[in-house]
């Protein structure tokens, strides 16, 4: 009698994973926003930030925006940065908790990378705050318009996916 070596085939759990999942894109997202910051904080970024935001409240007293100190800033930003980064394996899994968060991140880190781009263009935020091109953070804008729009795109590829968890059986 003549045997078959045994196929082995993946889990259809393994399968939901990988459909269900945007945690790649996430993760590329979260190491975009990590160059994004590196970039912002070494080329000034709140030496156009601040200006910008004292000048739009003085000319719209309601301007939600608020000034930064450089510490404090960079400290929120990295903390932000790493929460995101831990929830790569979620990401992973796809769970649908996670997914408005997702279209948020990519949304503000796409219209963030828009800025840089278009500020550069036109060398100044307001008319009263100019600065050499390109703006601090222009360099790593690519990465956030890739990223986001990867995000963007694996959301919309998983939104009809059901995810299970995997159970033990």
């Amino acid at each position: 009698m003549k045997r078959y070596p045994l196929k082995r085939y993946p889990s259809k759990q393994g399968a939901a994973l990988s459909a269900s999942g945007f945690g790649t894109a996430w993760f590329a997202l979260c190491v975009a926003f990590a160059l994004h910051i590196l970039d912002e904080a070494s080329t000034g970024f709140l030496a156009v930030y601040n200006p910008t935001v004292t000048a739009l409240r003085g000319r719209w007293g309601w301007f939600p925006m608020p000034t930064f100190e450089f510490r404090e800033w960079l400290v929120g930003l990295i903390v932000a940065c790493g929460l995101l980064f831990c929830l790569t394996p979620v990401a992973a899994r796809g769970m649908s908790g996670l997914r408005p968060l997702a279209w948020v991140y990519a949304v503000i880190m796409f219209m963030n990378g828009l800025g840089h781009t278009l500020f550069s263009i036109l060398g100044r935020t307001v008319a009263s705050v100019t600065f050499p091109r390109p703006a601090p953070g222009f360099y790593s804008s690519p990465f956030l318009f890739v990223a986001s729009v990867w995000l963007m795109v694996r959301l919309r590829r998983t939104a009809r996916v059901d995810f299970q968890l995997p159970t033990g059986d």
